[in-house]
Formats: structure tokens, C-alpha cells, sequence
């Protein structure tokens, strides 16, 4: 019968030691990790976070709103009078709604409705877009 261990069969009697992983940032931030820390008097640092857990918010300074002021514009500029009445008649005139319009310029019709209502802030693309579709000039110097 043939050997199945060719060598002579010895025993590794040498300890092997296991040692437990670290524990995790997250784990060791645990309220019940630090608890248990505590009690069994492990060092446990803790940190004071500048303004943690305060939900206040810092009194504005008075220059802050001068400044914003001086250097931005009030308000941006809306379509004008006659560029919202351009629209609203020729697509009046082509026999189309907001939303055929919309569909057309590939917007939203509300897009469209924010621009006949002088409510958005003029966006060459959809003017170009508009004046493609409607036939009308809308942008630069319009003559009546």
C-alpha cells in the first residue's frame, strides 16, 4: 500500500496568538462605546467643536450689506414691454397656446409664460429660439 505523506509526519506545536481588529472610527464615537469606556476607566478624549450644537447665526456686519450693494446690480434685467407684446402677437397671429410654443422651442410653458408675462430674465437662446419659430425679430434694436 502506497504512503499518501511522503515525509515523516510531524506536529507544529508553536502558539498561534489571535489578536482582536481595531475598532473603527465610527464604532469608537458610539455613545454606548464611549459609555462603556468610561465606566471601566479607558482614557476617552474629547473635543469641543467651535459653535457645536449652537444653531445661531452670526450677526450680519454692517458693511457686509454696502458692499453687496456697491459691487451687484439691484435687480436683473426683465423683458421689455415691447419684446413681451412681440411675442404675444405673433404667436396670437400663428394661432398658437403657450404650450404649442413651448413644444416648438423645445422650453417648459412656463417658460414661455414667464416671457409673455415680463416676469423672466431675457436668455438670447430662447429669444433666437422664438424668433426661428414666430418669424419675429426679438432681439437687438426693434423697429416698429
Amino acid at each position: 500500500m502506497p504512503n499518501r505523506f511522503p515525509g515523516a509526519l510531524s506536529q507544529d506545536w508553536e502558539p498561534v496568538v489571535l489578536h482582536k481588529s481595531k475598532p473603527k472610527a465610527q464604532e469608537l464615537r458610539d455613545p454606548k462605546a464611549v459609555n462603556k469606556a468610561i465606566r471601566s476607566g479607558a482614557p476617552v478624549q474629547t473635543l469641543k467643536k467651535f459653535d457645536g450644537g449652537a444653531n445661531k447665526k452670526a450677526a450680519p456686519i454692517m458693511n457686509t450689506r454696502k458692499l453687496d450693494e456697491g459691487t451687484e446690480p439691484a435687480a436683473l434685467d426683465r423683458v421689455s414691454v415691447d419684446v413681451r407684446q412681440l411675442i404675444q402677437k405673433a404667436r396670437l397671429d400663428k394661432k398658437m397656446s403657450q404650450a404649442e410654443l413651448a413644444k416648438l422651442i423645445n422650453e417648459r410653458p412656463q417658460v414661455v409664460q414667464e416671457y409673455e408675462n415680463g416676469k423672466a430674465v431675457p436668455n438670447q437662446a430662447v429669444l433666437a429660439k422664438m424668433e426661428k419659430v414666430l418669424g419675429v425679430k426679438l432681439r437687438g434694436k426693434i423697429s416698429k
